[in-house]
């Protein structure tokens, strides 16, 4: 089992603006099949579940998060902000929670799985049931 982990990304600034690309080359962690968009008022989480399958890297686009995990015997805190080009790959099996820092976040997520119901652990105990038995 792979455990998160951040992805450094490149950002190019200039007195116009600012550029953020992401190729999907073999560096790139998954492949990505699916994307959305999640936000996010200050002091508000989303998420709270797991996944069997889905692998996920999160890009904060605007504001701060803070993506709480549990997985093994493992809690761990991974601040994002837009002001650090860098992301974090959440494979299958972590549960996992965004906590939005600022009013109005936005954060983009990457995922290598189509959305599909089943795949999706709601209860932290369904989780701490499932993640025993696939060790």
């Amino acid at each position: 089992m792979q455990s998160p982990r951040i992805i450094n990304l490149k950002k190019f600034t200039k007195l116009s603006g600012k550029l953020l690309p992401i190729t999907f080359n073999n560096k790139f962690p998954i492949k990505v099949k699916r994307m959305f968009f999640i936000y996010g008022k200050k002091k508000y989480k989303r998420g709270d579940h797991a996944h069997k399958k889905c692998s996920q890297v999160f890009i904060p686009i605007v504001g701060k998060i803070k993506i709480n995990m549990k997985y093994r015997k493992t809690e761990k805190n991974v601040l994002l902000s837009d002001n650090r080009p860098r992301s974090l790959f959440v494979p299958p099996i972590v549960w996992s929670s965004v906590e939005f820092l600022n009013n109005n976040s936005l954060v983009l997520v990457l995922t290598d799985y189509e959305y599909d119901f089943k795949d999706y652990i709601e209860t932290y105990k369904e989780f701490i049931v499932y993640q025993k038995k696939n060790k």
